[in-house]
């Protein structure tokens, strides 16, 4: 029988040309004092030219476009130049499309600031230009709060380090026998050795041995230590920036719980005047608001019920997606944007491997630490994690549930229903079934019939 071939839909020649499609267009090729502007005015005419990055001159250019009557500009993603013009555009009303430089500049020919400019701007008159994912103003402002919030986290974190080290020169092994330095008991004995305190009868009078599990003797050996003026000198400076890092996130905190006040809809203000600090102890980088209440009241479902997902991590996530996930029409386009999703490479029809790309995005990040949070979790998603990394590898089974996490996060918070841990149960019945045909197979290759025994 003859090979027939496969029929493919004939495109038109019609199709083939390319229209413009955005009459009213512009493009910005972005630099760090010099802008290069092309654009279309109302009467179809180019007008082409060069200005400067200072505030009065980019105030200017958005007049001038607007003047013209543009409606979309194009702009290339070139490092935080962007940034200012960006926001002064959309104070203008003008519609910004940010562009990936990966998809349009690698382009035969002599590369200059004109050239690409003109390019860019044909290239988005044509709606050949994709925009990133660029969040509203009063969530870049909250996520620029949390970026912030986090540099001085790590500064802390350095300053503890210096702390143990500091510590470990003066022979004094404390840090050892207390599980958390940072703690109650911890802070008030570095406390009391910056005061001047030497004696280690006197250091442990200062906290409550009863709640520590090392013996007393220990203790007052492991304060037996080198106590030079240079070294106390040195530690006492260290916790002074220690409480002064600690402080500033707590003002971070505080700007942080003003932008998430203005988040909550109009039906849930009532309810932010109930909202209190938390009344436990709050440990080390947890935050001393009440993040998963305002989450609440700003998304209308309770997501930290999601294995693996914080408050902290959700607040990240949001920060950096927004709630409206209308911008992405399915859950694939979201893993997809969240490089995620699998991209196989084929060729003759054939998948010949997959495409490995990497990605800085926030919130994939979070996504994956979730995931691999999961290993020792007792539910269906741990139960998935454990099963994928023992078939394909501990790797392909973090992405794998990262990419379920988002999944649920996408439909939970597109279709405000709550999360339902019920739909992930495995079928145990049916696993079961899958084994015992798998030992079916196996055992017919050898000759072997299995048949179930009877009790």
């Amino acid at each position: 029988m003859k090979d027939q071939a496969k029929k493919k839909k004939v495109v038109s020649n019609d199709e083939f040309r390319l229209s413009i499609i955005q009459q009213q267009s512009g493009a910005i090729d972005i630099g760090s004092t010099l802008m290069m502007v092309s654009y279309a005015d109302q009467n179809g005419a180019h007008h082409l030219f060069e200005t400067s990055a200072y505030t009065d001159d980019l105030d200017q250019l958005a007049r001038t476009l607007q003047t013209a009557g543009v409606q979309k500009v194009a702009m290339e993603a070139t490092g935080v130049y962007w940034m200012p013009l960006y926001e002064l555009l959309e104070q203008y009303a003008i519609e910004v499309t940010l562009v990936n430089p990966h998809h349009f500049k690698n382009v035969a020919g002599q590369k200059t600031d004109v050239k690409d400019c003109q390019w860019l701007h044909q290239l988005h008159a044509h709606g050949l230009l994709r925009a990133s994912h660029i969040a509203p103003e009063l969530y870049r402002e909250l996520k620029d709060y949390i970026h912030e919030r986090n540099i001085l986290q790590k500064q802390k974190s350095d300053m503890l380090n210096r702390i143990q080290k500091l510590l470990t020169q003066m022979n004094i092994k404390v840090q050892h026998l207390i599980s958390d330095i940072e703690g109650v008991s911890g802070l008030r004995l570095l406390r009391g050795i910056a005061d001047g305190i030497t004696d280690s009868e006197q250091l442990l009078s200062l906290i409550d041995i009863g709640k520590l599990k090392a013996e007393k003797t220990d203790l007052i050996r492991s304060l037996n230590g080198n106590y030079k003026k240079q070294y106390i000198c040195i530690l006492k400076n260290t916790l002074k920036s220690y409480d002064f890092l600690k402080t500033q996130m707590k003002e971070y905190e505080e700007l942080i719980e003003d932008v998430l006040i203005k988040m909550v809809p109009v039906e849930g203000k009532y309810e932010v005047a109930k909202l209190k600090a938390k009344s436990s102890h709050v440990r080390k980088n947890q935050y001393t608001i009440n993040v998963k209440e305002y989450l609440r009241l700003i998304t209308g479902i309770d997501l930290t019920k999601i294995d693996g997902l914080d408050e902290i991590s959700l607040l990240i996530i949001i920060s950096i997606t927004g709630i409206d996930m209308n911008k992405w029409p399915t859950a694939n386009h979201f893993v997809s944007w969240l490089n995620l999703s699998p991209r196989p490479k084929k060729s003759g029809g054939k998948v010949i491997g997959h495409q490995k790309r990497f990605t800085k995005n926030q919130a994939t990040q979070c996504f994956r630490l979730a995931a691999q949070s999961l290993w020792q979790n007792k539910g269906p998603l741990g139960q998935l994690f454990r099963r994928l990394s023992y078939q394909k590898g501990s790797k392909k089974a973090i992405k794998a549930l990262a990419r379920k996490l988002a999944v649920i996060f996408y439909s939970m918070l597109k279709n405000k229903r709550e999360y339902e841990v019920n739909k992930l149960q495995i079928d145990s019945e049916k696993q079961t079934q899958i084994k015992i045909a798998r030992l079916k197979k196996e055992a017919a290759k050898y000759g072997f019939i299995l048949e179930k025994s009877v009790a």
